[in-house]
C-alpha cells in the first residue's frame, strides 16, 4: 500500500501522480482536518474535498478549488442580505456541504461520510480523514489577534504575518482506527508536498501519529514544498521565516528528519543536496512541479522506489 500524509492543492495533484503510477486500490491518503469549518451551519472540509474534486478530474483549473463549471447564485442571494460570504461557495459545492452536514447529523463519523463521498464520485483509492474529531488550526497574528485558519487563509488573503499556530482540541483528538492501520501497513509512505505547518502539522498532532510515521521511517518519503526557498503556491515559505524556521531544502529536512528517511527536492535545490544530507536525510533531486503531465506519477514512482529501498 502507498499511504499519502496530504493537505491541499499539492498533496491532491500527487495523489493524481499515484493513482496513474499504482492501482488506485493501492493507494491511502491521510488527509488534513485542521482546515475543517463550520459556516451557515455546514461542515466544510475544505481538503478532503480538493483531493476528492481533483481525484475525480472536476476540480476548477484555474482556481484549483471547487468544483469546475461552478455557479454563485446562492453566494450572491447571501450577499444581498447582507451576510458573510468571504468563503465562497460555489452552487454545486454547496451539495457537498450539504451532504455531510446531514450525514454528520444522522450519526454518521467523517470518515464513513469521506467514504460515501468518494464512491459518488468513483473513486477508488481510500480518503481517510486523520480523525473523527474537531481539530481546528488558530493562527496569531503579528498584532495578538488570534483567528481561524481560514480566516487568515481566505478573508485576510494569508497576507498578514504569524507568530504563532495552534490546532485548538488535538489534544482531546484519536487517530482513527483506519489511519492508524493505513500507516502501520503502508509498503511506502510519503508526505506530500503540503505546507509542512498548516497541512502536515495537524496531521501529525493528532495523539499517535508521530509516534507511528517515526517509528517506520526508513520506508518513509518526504517531498519538499519548498522550491528554490519558495512556495509555488501559498504561505509555506513565509509562515517557516515568520515561525523561525528556514525556508529552504534544508529548513524542511530539518522538519522532517525524524519522521522520513528519504527527502526528494526539486532539480534546482541539487546543490543543497550535501547540506540535506548533513542534517540526517538522504537527498534526491529531480522535477517536483507537478504542472506538466506525467511528472507526478514520475515522482510518486520515485518516492516507492526510495522508501522501498531505502
Amino acid at each position: 500500500m502507498h499511504t499519502v500524509l496530504a493537505g491541499g492543492v499539492g498533496a491532491a495533484r500527487y495523489l493524481r501522480g499515484a493513482l496513474e503510477a499504482f492501482d488506485p486500490n493501492d493507494v491511502t491518503a491521510i488527509v488534513n482536518v485542521g482546515d475543517d469549518v463550520v459556516l451557515h451551519g455546514l461542515n466544510i472540509s475544505p481538503d478532503l474535498d480538493t483531493c476528492t474534486y481533483t481525484l475525480a478530474e472536476a476540480i476548477d483549473p484555474a482556481r484549483g478549488w471547487g468544483l469546475v463549471d461552478e455557479s454563485w447564485q446562492a453566494m450572491a442571494e447571501l450577499g444581498r442580505y447582507g451576510g458573510e460570504n468571504w468563503f465562497s461557495l460555489g452552487d454545486r459545492d454547496l451539495g457537498t456541504h450539504l451532504f455531510r452536514t446531514q450525514r454528520l447529523q444522522d450519526g454518521a463519523n467523517l470518515t464513513e461520510v469521506t467514504a460515501e463521498i468518494a464512491a459518488a464520485w468513483n473513486l477508488r483509492c481510500r480518503l481517510l480523514p486523520v480523525t473523527n474529531d474537531r481539530v481546528e488550526t488558530r493562527v496569531t497574528l503579528d498584532t495578538g489577534d488570534e483567528i481561524g485558519f481560514q480566516e487568515y487563509f481566505v478573508r485576510l488573503q494569508h497576507n498578514v504575518p504569524v507568530t504563532a499556530v495552534r490546532f485548538d482540541g488535538v489534544a482531546d483528538s484519536l487517530p482513527t482506527v483506519e489511519a492508524l492501520a493505513a500507516i502501520r501497513d503502508a509498503e511506502v509512505l510519503v508526505i506530500a508536498p503540503s505546507n509542512p505547518v498548516v497541512s502536515i502539522g495537524p496531521v501529525l498532532a493528532v495523539p499517535g501519529v508521530n509516534a507511528a510515521v517515526e517509528a517506520r521511517r526508513n520506508n518513509n518519503v518526504a517531498i519538499s514544498p519548498i522550491i528554490g526557498g519558495k512556495a509555488l503556491k501559498g504561505p509555506a515559505d513565509r509562515m517557516l521565516r515568520e515561525l523561525g524556521e528556514e525556508s529552504s531544502v534544508v529548513g524542511v529536512a530539518r522538519r522532517y528528519r525524524d519522521l522520513a528517511a528519504t527527502l526528494i527536492v526539486d532539480e534546482v535545490d541539487a546543490h543543497l543536496i550535501a547540506e540535506i544530507e548533513a542534517v540526517g536525510m538522504r537527498a534526491i533531486a529531480m522535477p517536483t512541479i507537478m504542472s506538466q503531465p506525467g511528472v507526478a506519477a514520475a515522482l510518486a514512482e520515485a518516492c516507492h522506489h526510495a522508501g522501498v529501498n531505502p
